[in-house]
């Protein structure tokens, strides 16, 4: 039947029993499975992180500075990864760190929410504001 429509046939179910087979033209087939799995990526959202790195004793022009940066993130609708950079002996101020992290993510509570509480990894302490659902 599939050689007098000038079309293919196609198994689509081995397991079943009887096995299950189709007419239809293959290339248009996987072609259209293409379009869908292309259309179904598309549509997935990708996630962009920024980051903003502070020192140990960032001074508050510097601070608000970052701060305004943030805030811009935040409303485009990306992820903020915010650390503290310990370089040499700083890392005795590592308490100061933290007291930066903390009141940043206090000034953009309306903004977004923390996901990882200020966390000390290496010479870093890094914190996660993910933006706040419209």
């Amino acid at each position: 039947m599939a050689e007098e429509q000038e079309l293919d046939l196609v198994e689509i179910s081995p397991n079943a029993s009887p096995p299950v087979c189709k007419i239809m033209d293959y290339k248009k087939f996987v072609y259209e499975q293409k379009k869908r799995e292309k259309a179904m990526k598309s549509k997935a959202s990708k996630v962009i992180i920024k980051e903003i790195r502070f020192g140990p004793n960032t001074d508050d022009h510097d601070y608000e500075f970052k701060k305004k940066h943030a805030i811009k993130f935040l409303k485009d609708g990306a992820k903020l990864k915010a650390y503290v950079f310990f370089k040499g002996r700083s890392i005795i101020y590592k308490d100061q760190g933290e007291i930066l992290l903390l009141k940043l993510a206090q000034e953009l509570e309306d903004l977004g929410k923390v996901e990882q509480m200020p966390k000390l990894e290496g010479k870093r302490m890094i914190m996660f504001i993910a933006p706040k659902k419209k």
